[in-house]
């Protein structure tokens, strides 16, 4: 049944991929000729950015931190609203293809290689992170079984989404990312209906037994120190929506391809909403797991990720397994496919136009998608012998160092009009991470303070401040 689901699902996304890339252009790879509708941008952009950690991992978190990830989720609103009016009307304004050819008009040619260069690697690196749970999911409830190794589990599904995307690019995104949206929620939710209907409870009785749980506190003002306090993850939460959102050329290429600045703003505001009820969900699923666990006179000793997957594996051998099992394959597939093929688009995008400055060249892009495929291979490869952490952590982990100087060089352009010494940005932009980490360190052993999702400030006023110095010191 699993087999037979994805395999239709491949189908369907063939099929949008076909008619979506008919007369296809670099023009259309790279902006979808700038005609697409607002409103299926904004529904297909919910699956892209939730992606297949956050179907994993966000349940797992009440284990851990009850539903204070709200917290962080309420300051990604405002931090679309602060894309949407600030960052948005700047690139509309600039014509921009690539966002970070404003790094170049405005600080010079070595900055704007050295962002597209950060993103190249924070991008990859965050993408194999989110890519590597559809594959561990699959191997688990599928090829494991049919003695299929990992290796090649990993290399057919990245080759299924160069097959989609190779000719349309991102215009091709814009309508199977709406496909992978509607098939994401509508799995959580058939899940959601079966867990309430295995614990015997009338929805009315399991809204109010979540919400009056211990695991359903979301604020915590209380504890400064803590890393669930609530303004280090409000504010924390706004300025990773302006990094991985507004400063990352996966999350704005399909924006920009809005035929206007209000559509594209209207775009942006309705899908940030939609963020905290559709956190909401996958967080009651979470406490809704756990009372499932308890009832059935189970330990809840598994970690925060294998939560839900653990109850899956629990329906085995019941008539209910393939069901269960389906819906959850369903489901990461969706979500992390819808994060994966973008990613792969705005990687060759950077590289064909920012990196070797040839957006027409349609031979380059073809060999450039192809090989982006080659290395996200290895990438989740290489993340599977090293992985040791939470997903959702360790995607926020490395947006911590490596989009920390992003977070830096843009702010330093809009909110100064001082010019840079433009050969100096590549070393402050390598710097201010190696300082990020001593800093962390120090704080750590020796004043017991643990940084969370704040290292990303921290990182971004190190790259501004050392900007400063350099003009300073050219002067």
């Amino acid at each position: 049944m699993i087999i037979a689901i994805v395999l239709f699902y491949f189908a369907l996304l063939f099929a949008v991929s076909r008619w979506s890339s008919r007369r296809a252009t670099n023009e259309s790879f790279y902006r979808a000729d700038r005609r697409s509708p607002w409103y299926m941008v904004a529904f297909g952009m919910v699956g892209a950015s939730i992606s297949g950690v956050t179907f994993v991992s966000v349940p797992g978190m009440v284990l851990n931190s009850q539903m204070t990830y709200l917290q962080t989720c309420m300051g990604f609103v405002l931090g679309y609203v602060t894309v949407a009016f600030v960052l948005l009307p700047l690139y509309y304004r600039l014509n921009l293809t690539s966002i970070y050819a404003y790094l170049g008009q405005r600080l010079g040619r070595r900055s704007h290689k050295t962002g597209s260069a950060f993103f190249l690697l924070s991008k990859m690196v965050g993408a194999a992170v989110k890519f590597y749970v559809v594959c561990i999911i699959l191997q688990r409830f599928v090829f494991d079984q049919i003695g299929v190794p990992f290796v090649f589990t990993v290399a057919g599904l990245v080759m299924l989404i160069w097959l989609y995307t190779r000719k349309g690019g991102v215009k091709t995104l814009v309508w199977t990312d709406s496909l992978q949206t509607l098939c994401l929620f509508g799995a959580l939710l058939l899940i959601i209906y079966n867990v309430v209907d295995d614990l015997g409870l009338p929805w009315g009785d399991a809204v109010r037994k979540v919400s009056q749980s211990d695991l359903s506190r979301v604020f915590v003002f209380d504890d400064w120190v803590s890393r669930q306090n609530f303004w280090k993850m409000f504010v924390s939460g706004m300025f990773i929506v302006v990094v991985m959102t507004g400063l990352d050329q996966d999350m704005m290429q399909k924006n920009l391809t809005c035929r206007t600045l209000r559509e594209a703003q209207k775009d942006m505001c309705c899908y940030g909403l939609a963020f905290l009820p559709a956190n909401l969900l996958f967080l009651s699923l979470g406490v809704l797991l756990v009372f499932w666990y308890q009832q059935h006179g189970m330990s809840v000793s598994v970690m925060g990720d294998e939560l839900l997957p653990a109850y899956i594996q629990s329906a085995a051998g019941s008539s209910l397994f393939s069901l269960y099992s389906s819906l959850f394959v369903l489901g990461i597939v969706a979500a992390s496919f819808s994060s994966a093929d973008s990613a792969l688009t705005s990687l060759t995008t950077i590289y064909c136009v920012d990196i070797r400055e040839r957006p027409d060249d349609e031979r380059l892009r073809k060999v450039v998608h192809l090989a982006m495929c080659v290395l996200f291979v290895l990438f989740i490869l290489l993340f599977k012998t090293v992985n040791s952490t939470s997903l959702i952590d360790a995607i926020y982990l490395i947006v911590s160092y490596t989009y920390g100087p992003l977070l830096g060089m843009f702010a330093f352009g809009l909110l100064t009009r001082r010019a840079v010494n433009d050969h100096i940005v590549p070393y402050i932009a390598v710097a201010s991470p190696l300082v990020c980490y001593a800093i962390d360190w120090l704080a750590a052993n020796v004043a017991d303070y643990h940084f969370g999702y704040e290292l990303l400030m921290l990182n971004g006023m190190l790259t501004f401040a050392g900007l400063w110095l350099t003009k300073l010191r050219a002067s």
